[in-house]
């Protein structure tokens, strides 16, 4: 994941930058496995190779760096879901684009999807990233007709739920086939926003444009 900023112009303000991108990758490594936010500020910083000083001298505590490191991976995610669905005008391909790719995402772009697991259900609330983008494609596909929605955040949570849960089971099992679970979760909530079977299974199996893998 890249989290390092544009280059500034000189040599303290580059040191600076680097400084900062690495505290927010090894918060970010944190937010991936078991300590998650538990980690300490002196977890942190080793995992970064920085001082404990230098920490200070860019976040005023774990909270704010944890907040710029989802905010950083829902960034991430968020461009890559752009460039997956433009060009698309079927309101109910958009959603289905977004759910099969956001599960797609511990194939192509794991660091991404283990981070999500590790946020959790906070990410809801937060003006980046997948929430607003899920709401907007939602709340499109109800204003057009195509999905019958009646509560919209409802439909939210229910999205989102489903998608933490089933990244949840194929980042854990390397095994299980994720295009499927992608493709099935996809089928699944579409009909349960009112498609037919045949209908949310044809826009699910619809060819997917995915970002190119990452190089962690």
């Amino acid at each position: 994941m890249d989290t390092t900023p544009d280059i500034p112009a000189n040599r303290l303000d580059r040191r600076k930058a680097r400084t900062r991108a690495a505290l927010i990758d090894a918060a970010c490594r944190m937010l991936e496995g078991p300590r998650g936010t538990d980690a300490s500020i002196s977890e942190i910083t080793e995992l970064a190779d920085v001082g404990i000083g230098s920490f200070y001298n860019h976040f005023a505590g774990k909270a704010e760096l944890f907040d710029a490191a989802i905010a950083t991976t829902l960034d991430t995610y968020g461009r890559l879901f752009d460039s997956a669905t433009e060009g698309l005008t079927d309101p109910a391909e958009v959603f289905a684009a977004g759910v099969r790719m956001t599960m797609r995402l511990n194939r192509s772009h794991a660091r991404v999807a283990r981070t999500m697991v590790g946020v959790g259900m906070s990410y809801l609330d937060r003006d980046d990233g997948l929430a607003p983008r899920a709401l907007r494609d939602l709340d499109a596909a109800r204003a057009s007709g195509r999905l019958d929605i009646d509560d919209l955040p409802a439909a939210l949570a229910c999205t989102a739920g489903s998608l933490l849960g089933c990244l949840h089971l194929v980042t854990r099992d390397p095994a299980m086939d994720t295009e499927r679970v992608a493709d099935e979760l996809a089928t699944n909530l579409l009909r349960m926003f009112g498609l037919s079977k045949a209908d949310a299974y044809e826009v699910a199996h619809r060819p997917l444009r995915t970002p190119a893998p990452e190089i962690e």
